[in-house]
């Protein structure tokens, strides 16, 4: 329940200075940007600052990560300004200052739900190229949202396509001072990260630009600056319940909390992997409801990770969350004594720091890897992209999730299928496709398919069998069907498998399968298919299998229909099992079972590997 407390137990010296380190850092990084994000929210510029206290906290003794850093970020500040402009477009500062901590209370109870239910499996529903595209997507959202804010032209933020079009149709507002000094920002920002990448960029830029603004009166020019920053701690209490649109909200924190929960662990992971550390999927619903329970009652919006933070905290040698810690006091030290400094940071300066962060989530090294590996895995990205900024993100994350389902039945339904042969000198068998030394047995089609058979695939897998077997060079006397990577068989399936070995049948070609495994072996016993087939033509490993046909092949001559029932089949079917407790020749038999299980363990002697 208290993993944080854990590690604090166990604590060694020697991760203080990096620790330390890490937290001032993140914290001279952290104070702009959560502002900044505040104001992404539709909020103001001190609320990031209150919704970051109370998350700091909790997670570091909740959390099962040690470096992830939690607080406001920028797809759920986004989420939030969406959300509040969808419940109430017409919602003054004080209205939206509530919706925001309601929904952040709200997020915090689906996260109870999660956790209470075990719905952690719901983080591996995302595929790494659907992240990519989702995050790319977010980055450009981030991007667009910032620009009014640091050209001053009147933008209309209700959609992707409004956003673009305020921007041209009102290009003649541009306030070329706001624009010149948040290029600048940018520019400053964007140097320092390429030459100076430890240094704390985004504190350095708006300490700058705010002496700048001050020192050269630049506010009377129309240069905006954030203002005064009440100083103290947030308020706490619990927001105001009346008039809230329940029906609308639930299903936009339900948003809120899946995308702030899979970034909380895919972020976690990532780090956790370096460290040999482990993530707990489950308790970091319970984390993150934590931190949104504390960002709603001191007045904060919905709360997730920040995959920039938690990295540079890394990069600085952070390794556990007292480098948090470290941070949420000096996040205190600004509300209580750094108010004024905060006051004069320009607007456009932390709108320069936004697009910075967005650029920062575009990882163009991630997207040339993704082309490499696969071009489907590089469209399934480019949609989710394009799903994202086409609509709003709520639908994104919608398009996002089917998308990657769609990929996987795609995949299951249509896998790779093999034609094995043998290597003259080598053990194992080959993918005849793949090695061009490989040799299928003569009247032999060993076949695999690669996915577990179910009724979405089924057909694909009876036609592409058939059609492995009547192509052969040689005629085909017997179809052995390798079923190692069949892990599963539904009835559907099933069904399919018998019409293959009939329709083999009619062309006088035995069917035959090897190294079924139990649940397998049971489904299609249950069915009744390995009746069908013949018990004695249910073989635990191929090299038993190839044995018996080379044995059977021995003594019939091709011109006989492979169907005839052999003796001599089923003795060595029989024999191949002599040296088992039970000695039983039935596939569904004790010995056999054992058998098999002892070949799946890597107990039996021989060349029983195949390889593609």
């Amino acid at each position: 329940m208290l993993p944080g407390l854990r590690v604090l137990r166990h604590y060694q010296r020697r991760w203080l200075r990096g620790d330390l380190l890490a937290g001032v850092t993140v914290a001279a990084y952290l104070v702009p940007q959560v502002m900044a994000y505040a104001g992404v929210a539709g909020l103001p510029a001190v609320t990031g600052l209150w919704a970051i206290v109370g998350p700091l906290l909790l997670y570091a003794v909740l959390g099962s990560s040690r470096q992830l850093s939690v607080g406001p970020e920028s797809t759920t500040a986004l989420m939030t300004a969406t959300a509040i402009a969808t419940l109430a477009p017409d919602a003054g500062p004080g209205q939206r200052a509530t919706l925001a901590a309601v929904l952040a209370l709200t997020v915090a109870l689906i996260c109870f739900v999660g956790w209470a239910t075990g719905l952690g499996f719901l983080s591996e529903f995302f595929s790494t190229p659907v992240l990519l595209g989702y995050m790319s997507g977010i980055a450009a959202l981030m991007i667009l949202s910032q620009l009014g804010k640091v050209s001053r032209i009147a933008t209309d933020g209700r959609s992707t396509y409004l956003e673009v079009r305020s921007l041209l149709q009102n290009a003649g507002q541009l306030h070329w001072q706001t624009a010149v000094l948040a290029l600048a920002v940018l520019a400053a920002l964007l140097l320092l990260d390429r030459f100076l990448p430890r240094w704390p960029g985004p504190l350095l830029a708006m300490v700058a630009s705010a002496g700048i603004v001050a020192g050269w009166d630049l506010t009377a020019v129309g240069i905006r600056v954030v203002g005064a920053v009440p100083a103290g701690l947030p308020p706490f209490g619990p927001p105001d319940l009346s008039g809230i649109p329940w029906r609308e909200m639930v299903p936009v924190a339900v948003g809120v909390a899946l995308v702030g929960y899979t970034d909380n662990v895919l972020t976690g992971r990532s780090f956790a992997v370096r460290q040999g550390a482990e993530i707990d999927s489950d308790q970091e619903f319970l984390a993150l409801g934590a931190a949104n329970i504390a960002a709603g009652l001191s007045g904060g919006f919905p709360v997730s990770s920040s995959g920039s933070r938690t990295a540079l905290g890394a990069a600085m040698g952070g390794r556990t969350q007292v480098a948090s810690l470290v941070s949420l006091a000096c996040v205190l030290a600004t509300l209580f004594f750094l108010g004024p400094v905060i006051a004069s940071f320009p607007s456009a300066a932390l709108g320069a720091v936004v697009i910075f962060a967005a650029l920062k989530l575009i990882d163009l090294r991630e997207w040339r890897r993704v082309s490499r590996f696969r071009r489907s895995e590089l469209v399934l990205a480019v949609l989710t992209t394009a799903g994202v900024l086409a609509f709003d993100v709520l639908i994104g994350i919608a398009i996002a999730v089917g998308l990657s389902i769609i990929d996987l039945l795609r995949r299951l339904t249509a896998p790779a299928e093999a034609v094995l042969g043998r290597v003259p000198g080598t053990p194992g068998m080959y993918d005849t496709a793949d090695t061009p030394a490989a040799q299928p047995v003569p009247g032999l089609v060993v076949y695999r398919y690669d996915a577990p058979l179910f009724f979405a695939n089924s057909v694909d897998f009876r036609r592409r069998a058939l059609q492995a077997a009547l192509s052969a060079e040689t005629p085909t006397r017997w179809f052995l069907l390798n079923a190692e990577a069949n892990g599963e068989v539904d009835l559907t399936a099933g069904d399919e498998m018998e019409q293959l070995r009939r329709m083999l049948d009619e062309h006088g070609i035995r069917f035959a399968i090897a190294r079924l495994n139990e649940e397998a072996l049971a489904q299609l016993e249950r069915a009744g298919i390995i009746d069908a087939v013949g018990r004695d033509y249910v073989f635990p490993t191929l090299p038993t299998a190839i044995s018996a046909f080379e044995e059977w092949a021995a003594g019939h001559p091709a011109d006989e229909p492979a169907d005839a029932e052999s003796h001599d089949a089923e003795s060595h079917n029989a024999e191949s099992h002599a040296d088992e407790p039970d000695g039983g020749s039935a596939a569904g038999q004790p010995g056999r079972r054992r058998r098999r299980r002892r070949h799946r363990a890597g107990d039996v002697s021989g060349p029983d590997v195949t390889s593609s």
